[in-house]
């Protein structure tokens, strides 16, 4: 473990825990949207229904209430068609990030990943050694021919990780023909998909995309799913979506670990799920992540130097920032200490050839008045580190 982890993300935690930083940091839902009423009369039903079953163990798989709702419910809108035993119930999908790792890299594989790629992704990854091959990206996501190249030139490489729908950390969404023929590329190379998708549901700009998982005819893609962006991240719930046999090694796997999610969390969450408007609190979601997207872009183009790129992401949390002569990196400390604004330096998304003038910005928790103030300060100390 010498040498391995970042401490962006406890510096993220710590960032997000200060009243007085604005923080782009942490990529986590608006907390005002959490839907606790609710949520407080589900888990007083659910102890009340399943009396003291709900305390029990139940199993690696999962509650089977909630296994239900993700297949009819959820995976459907992503375009799949699954029962619930076509997945498991996981803590958090980073789990799942990390079971898929476990399952098929041994010291030294080859994964190939987005340039540049989820943070936690890469983190765990590292702990096993993994070796990287980082493939270019643009405005429709991985780009198809560097991926080709990539695969012709690393015969040996395991796994392709990525996050199609409002990446993190760009924003940046993989358009549906690059997505058939991602599949397309990993049957004729022999290689598994890590399809990461936490933001799904926050689409709230353009045309809906099916998952990968959707076009996947052979059982090449691994899907993880999360309810921390659109409920909420305390409770720790995630699944995966496979073929049946990689179902079974993620079970031996989670009865090696944690033995199963929490049983307590999932018949709450089963139990909310079941009475929960969803559609309306997804709604809701939508409309302010918008607006806070809306205010960041207004407030970059008013304040920010004129040579800046950003991406204008269609949902999720994140901007993508580009600025020629800047140093990041060096900058955040600064800018946490002397102008209370809190970002995380793109640096630490790369696995390869990291460039130090990026940044991530996100605006899901800040007020449209916090994020116009902050992105004004930091516009203000863009042009001074120029100067």
């Amino acid at each position: 473990m010498q040498g391995y982890g970042s401490d962006f993300i406890k510096e993220m935690f710590a960032a997000a825990k200060n009243p007085d930083m604005i923080s782009f940091a942490g990529g986590a839902p608006a907390p005002e949207l959490y839907a606790l009423d609710a949520f407080r009369a589900a888990s007083d039903k659910a102890f009340q229904v399943h009396d003291r079953a709900i305390m029990a163990y139940d199993g690696a798989y999962g509650v089977a209430a909630l296994r239900e709702f993700i297949a009819s419910r959820w995976m459907t809108r992503t375009g799949v068609h699954v029962t619930a035993d076509d997945l498991l119930i996981l803590s958090g999908s980073q789990q799942g990030i990390d079971y898929a790792a476990r399952l098929y890299l041994d010291e030294g594989d080859t994964v190939i990943v987005e340039h540049p790629s989820y943070l936690g992704a890469l983190n765990t990854f590292s702990a096993l050694r993994a070796k990287y091959v980082s493939v270019a990206t643009d405005a429709e996501g991985m780009r198809m021919d560097a991926l080709e190249e990539a695969l012709i030139s690393n015969p040996e490489a395991k796994l392709i990780y990525t996050v199609p729908d409002f990446q993190n950390p760009t924003g940046i969404t993989l358009a549906a023909d690059r997505r058939l023929r991602m599949v397309e590329l990993a049957e004729q190379y022999d290689v598994m998909i890590i399809e990461d998708s936490p933001y799904f549901e926050i689409r709230f700009e353009g045309e809906f995309i099916p998952s990968i998982k959707s076009y996947d005819k052979s059982d090449r893609v691994i899907y993880l799913g999360s309810f921390s962006k659109t409920l909420c991240p305390g409770i720790r719930l995630g699944w995966v979506v496979a073929s049946k046999a990689v179902i079974e090694r993620y079970r031996v796997l989670k009865e090696a670990t944690d033995f199963q999610a929490g049983t307590v969390a999932q018949y709450q969450a089963a139990t909310f799920l079941a009475d929960f408007d969803l559609d309306q609190h997804l709604v809701t979601s939508r409309n302010v992540y918008r607006a806070r997207r809306d205010a960041a872009f207004a407030a970059i183009e008013q304040t920010f130097p004129a040579d800046v790129n950003f991406t204008r992401p269609e949902g999720g949390y994140f901007i993508w920032v580009e600025a020629p002569g800047i140093n990041a990196t060096e900058m955040v400390v600064y800018a946490m200490n002397e102008i209370g604004v809190a970002y995380v330096p793109g640096e630490s998304f790369y696995a390869s050839d990291p460039r130090l003038d990026t940044l991530r910005l996100s605006y899901s928790q800040m007020t449209e008045d916090k994020i116009g103030e902050g992105i004004g300060r930091l516009g203000r100390l863009l042009k001074e580190a120029r100067a």
